[in-house]
């Protein structure tokens, strides 16, 4: 068994719309930190999908809807800590506004 400490996510803008921002390929993967800073001046909102293997983002794989974060705000979502995604799972993000989130995530992939 190997495990590489990785980048799931690079930093990047948030879309608004459903979008798979990781996928494990032939590795499980375990969530360390994952972090959205809300660079705007207002409020936005993220959800954040953890989705196995065949299926598709929705509600039953939501792991956290609609997340206010207030400008300037960085949070760092405990509830994804310590999460497994098996091979074919993926992370999939949803911003309720573009252009106002900045999001990054880090693990372990484990082959």
């Amino acid at each position: 068994m190997a495990v590489s400490v990785k980048v799931l996510i690079p930093a990047k803008i948030a879309e608004a719309a459903q979008t798979t921002q990781y996928t494990a390929t032939n590795v499980a993967a375990i969530v360390d930190k994952f972090t959205a800073t809300n660079y705007s001046s207002a409020a936005a909102t993220l959800s954040v999908n953890l989705v196995t293997q065949f299926d598709n983002a929705g509600n039953q794989n939501l792991i956290i809807k609609a997340k206010t974060l207030l400008p300037s705000e960085t949070y760092t979502f405990p509830e994804l800590v310590g999460q497994i995604i098996a091979s074919g799972g993926s992370i999939s993000t949803l911003a309720g506004t573009g252009s106002a989130i900045n999001i990054r995530c880090s693990g372990r992939e484990v082959s």
